[in-house]
């Protein structure tokens, strides 16, 4: 039978970033339920870095991964992972509290804003309709080549020796002496500690391994994108600021827009529902006078978020050799080298990395929702 130290339950952005954090430190499976890697969550995100896009707690994570994603060492990447973008806060006359609402809440960050008039607005977004009055710019925000980013925790992974087992889905599993025997799809193993990195799935896994769930909630996020014949080739990211949606562009005459929906779902292969569709291209009408010419693409994915829409990285309150690597929301790519470098030193017991000694570690371990739950 198949013995590692350490099994990781997901092969997306969150499983592949911690194995490549850990390899080479312990002998180290990775199993994932689909034939490939990032199929749900990972695969279908926006691509973006933005400093305040998940809160003020998820901000040290974000920023905090901005240098690593630019200038990535040469022995992972020989290139970098962002390229500049920009973004929009955007609201209406009536929602000036809410923009400084935004900038009070990261006032003690290094976040950057420039405030901006309607003029400004109107020349950052050519075709803004006339109510659209208050903008606040953060100029750091950038795209991610989460592709790029993916296959590059993988490749690293594999680098330092981590097992990868596609299309295997962890079917049970329960404490033996000090360590765990697992039974899989693929059959069964023994491990020291299991990592429960699945995503949308996560409260699913802890179940299986009788593990009492956190209260992981998978959310639909929709997703379209227009042909738009008159709009320009570049958008910077606008996002309302009464969280009600966001776009950019993707080339000429092309965007991508949501309604910014978090509808609970089940942990499944979601696809978008035709309302929601609907919402998204009715609300991008309703800020800009660029006639949209046909819904292109459409689609949906699961962002899963704890209680308090914090990750959660550390080991379970309750069981031991249970490690919890999930709740990353919308932002797991954005904060996947910090949130993997916390990952990995708390799970080998080692001390934080330069990059992210200063964060606060312990807000995001899942002892803050009690041993009991």
């Amino acid at each position: 039978m198949t013995s590692v130290d350490i099994l990781i339950v997901g092969g997306g952005i969150a499983g592949f970033s911690l194995a490549a954090g850990i390899a080479g430190s312990a002998r180290v499976m990775l199993i994932e339920q689909e034939d490939q890697p990032g199929y749900h969550a990972s695969g279908r995100s926006v691509a973006f870095w933005e400093e305040t896009y998940g809160g003020p707690g998820v901000q040290p994570l974000t920023s905090a991964s901005g240098p690593m994603l630019a200038r990535p060492e040469p022995s992972f990447s020989e290139h970098g992972f962002l390229s500049p973008r920009g973004a929009i806060h955007l609201g209406r006359h009536d929602q000036q509290g809410l923009a400084d609402r935004l900038i009070a809440d990261f006032a003690s960050s290094d976040v950057q804003f420039t405030r901006l008039g309607r003029e400004a607005v109107a020349e950052a977004v050519p075709g803004i309709r006339d109510e659209w009055t208050i903008g606040v710019a953060a100029p750091s925000c950038a795209d991610i080549d989460t592709g790029g980013l993916l296959a590059a925790y993988r490749r690293a992974a594999r680098r330092g020796g981590v097992e990868e087992r596609l299309t295997n889905r962890l079917l049970s599993a329960r404490r033996e002496g000090a360590g765990w025997a697992v039974e899989t799809s693929d059959g069964p193993l023994s491990c020291g500690i299991i990592v429960d990195a699945a995503g949308a799935w996560a409260d699913d896994v802890a179940r299986r391994c009788g593990v009492v769930p956190l209260g992981i909630t998978p959310l639909r996020r929709t997703v379209v994108q227009l042909r738009c014949p008159t709009a320009p080739a570049h958008v910077p990211l606008v996002i309302a600021l009464d969280g009600s949606f966001y776009f950019k562009s993707e080339g000429q005459g092309r965007l991508w827009v949501t309604p910014h929906d978090e509808t609970p779902d089940d942990a499944r292969d979601v696809v978008p529902e035709e309302l929601d569709v609907a919402r998204a291209v009715d609300r991008f009408m309703q800020v800009t006078d660029w006639p949209v010419a046909a819904v292109e693409h459409k689609w949906a994915g699961l962002r899963s978020f704890a209680p308090d829409r914090l990750p959660v990285y550390g080991y379970d309150a309750a069981v031991p050799g249970f490690f919890w690597f999930a709740g990353q929301g919308g932002f797991g790519m954005q904060t996947a080298p910090a949130a993997a470098q916390i990952g990995a030193a708390t799970l080998l017991d080692e001390a934080l990395p330069t990059a992210v000694r200063h964060i606060d570690a312990s807000i995001y371990a899942p002892d803050r929702f009690g041993s009991s739950r």
